[in-house]
């Protein structure tokens, strides 16, 4: 009996160690929809191995949103993580640690491999009022209203095709007298064609992002009717008039006439004949 407490006890000397790791995620509470979801991971895991960091939106059923792959390096130092949140709706989330081995480690029972964060959606706080899609000829200009935004100010931060060109800059606002809100206007020149995105803060933190659009004019062409001179052709048609047919001439001497005189004529042959009898 003694043997075989000896060798239980050595061979919990032997697994304990080498099975019980430690693993810790670390989260904030909560994060504004738009900014990264800043992460950390601690580990005594050997180096390589292999965990899934994953997000998933909570519900009546938790459905994943994004999932990424994190391996514990030789170093064994804290690994930052960071999420992006652009576009997820506001509420919670569920950020949990995942290990990808064939049989899962034993973990210590300090471990944290999951927590909850709340993402805060404040984009629906503004309101665009100039068009979101500009002309370049009219550069760019950014007005609105912040809710509840009064005379404190808002925060600017513009990003285009070449990179970040206003800001973060804090702007004047006016309080709107019927709901407090905060007028601001502002015009930032652009040199090219594409889309901005302007990130507003506010005295609470970030707010949310809106998108412009800036368009190239398009050149009309104005097209200049173009005048084709005809020559004018003469042409000479030879008509070929029909022959006439041909005419009978006719005597200068009335029918009635020639007929008279050859009456006559018979009469004296026959008086000369009787009398040559």
């Amino acid at each position: 009996m003694k043997r075989i407490f000896l060798i239980a006890l050595f061979l919990m000397c032997i697994v304990g160690p080498v099975s019980a790791y430690g693993l810790y995620l670390n989260c904030p509470e909560e994060v504004q929809a738009g900014l990264p979801l800043k992460c950390t991971v601690d580990s005594d895991f050997p180096p390589g191995t292999t965990f899934n960091l994953v997000l998933y939106q909570s519900g009546y059923t938790a459905t994943q949103i994004r999932k990424q792959p994190i391996t514990i390096q030789s170093s064994q130092k804290t690994i930052n993580i960071v999420t992006d949140t652009t576009g997820l709706p506001g509420g919670q989330y569920k950020v949990e640690m995942q290990y990808t081995g064939s049989d899962e480690e034993r973990l210590r029972s300090d471990s944290r491999t999951m927590m909850l964060v709340t993402i805060i959606d404040r984009s629906n706080e503004i309101e665009i009022t100039s068009p979101v899609t500009q002309d370049l000829d009219e550069a760019l200009r950014i007005e609105g209203n912040i809710k509840d935004g009064g005379n404190k100010g808002v925060e600017l931060e513009v990003h285009g095709p070449e990179g970040r060109i206003f800001g973060p800059q804090w702007i004047q606002t006016k309080t709107e007298v019927r709901n407090n809100a905060g007028v601001f206007t502002q015009k930032v020149s652009v040199t090219v064609g594409g889309e901005y995105t302007v990130d507003f803060s506010d005295s609470d933190g970030y707010v949310g992002t809106k998108t412009f659009t800036v368009v190239t004019p398009t050149t009309q062409t104005t097209a200049i009717p173009t005048t084709i001179t005809v020559a004018k052709t003469t042409r000479t048609t030879l008509t070929t008039a029909p022959t006439p047919w041909p005419t009978t001439e006719q005597s200068p001497l009335s029918p009635l006439t020639v007929m008279g005189s050859l009456a006559v004529a018979g009469l004296l042959m026959v008086l000369m004949t009787r009398r040559a009898q």
